[in-house]
């Protein structure tokens, strides 16, 4: 299956509690962090949500 690689670029401070929690529930804990994910719809809706605070590319 697709992966894709995910980086926090932007800080959660002045967020929405929402969108704070979706950075938590992905486990960015600091910035310039990077996971690899498998590309499925959840992580994707997730992503989405706080796509401007993000970094995405195909891995």
């Amino acid at each position: 299956m697709a992966q894709i690689k995910v980086t926090l670029i932007k800080s959660v401070i002045g967020k929405p509690e929402t969108q704070r929690k979706t950075v938590e529930s992905l486990g960015f804990t600091k910035l310039n962090q990077t996971k690899v994910f498998e590309d499925t719809p959840q992580v994707r809706g997730q992503v989405n949500k706080v796509g401007h605070m993000l970094s995405v590319e195909e891995a």
